[in-house]
């Protein structure tokens, strides 16, 4: 316990780490505006279903409970890393608010209306407030945990358990026909060019990052 607090007060008497870390919280909260703004745009707008070769081909699962407690498990474990290696904390949270706003970029594109036979979430916890319905292309229940992956690649542990869970992140969506196929293959390819963006992007919180 006092390992990881005395980290945090030594990091708050650096201003570069706290100027990077209210940028990181900032650029976080306007990603977030920009995702809520673009998934009722491409609800309020979504046109009719298409046929899919994985969706058309297979039954309707309730997997309410995976893709509603996925995401919060995800976010608790990264959570939980940041609070005992605050370093790491402003590369992640800049990863994850590019991602968003990426992603919401890519779902004012194009409005295809939800498959037919998608589950109904009957949850109301805070996670269903960022999912819409029509914010379909691409899958972020797959590419948030595979961006993770990417962070935190020189940790294999880590590596392995975000990469699994991107993966069963993305058969849950199928099986619950919350995703075309098509939003969760893409998820893979989009999201790792993300991550490199980033890479140019965050470069100094990058180096924090590495740093021990």
């Amino acid at each position: 316990m006092k390992i990881w607090t005395q980290k945090w007060k030594d990091l708050l008497k650096s201003k570069e780490f706290i100027q990077s870390l209210l940028i990181s919280t900032v650029f976080l909260l306007i990603s977030l505006y920009i995702n809520f703004r673009a998934g009722n745009y491409a609800t309020e707008r979504a046109s009719l279903p298409v046929t899919d070769i994985i969706l058309s081909n297979i039954r309707v699962f309730d997997v309410d409970l995976f893709f509603i407690w996925g995401p919060i498990i995800l976010f608790s474990i990264v959570a939980i890393i940041c609070l005992y290696h605050p370093k790491k904390v402003s590369f992640i949270i800049k990863n994850i608010a590019l991602f968003t706003i990426i992603r919401s970029i890519f779902i004012s594109l194009t409005h295809l209306g939800p498959f037919p036979t998608q589950a109904i979430s009957e949850s109301t916890n805070f996670i269903s407030k960022f999912t819409f319905g029509g914010d379909l292309f691409f899958s972020g229940h797959t590419g948030i945990p595979f961006l993770m992956a990417l962070v935190f690649w020189g940790y294999k542990p880590l590596r392995y358990l975000f990469i699994i869970d991107s993966i069963f992140m993305g058969t849950v969506v199928l099986l619950g026909h919350y995703h075309y196929s098509i939003d969760v293959l893409a998820a893979f390819f989009i999201t790792y060019s993300i991550y490199h963006i980033s890479l140019y992007l965050f470069k100094k919180d990058k180096d924090m990052f590495d740093s021990r």
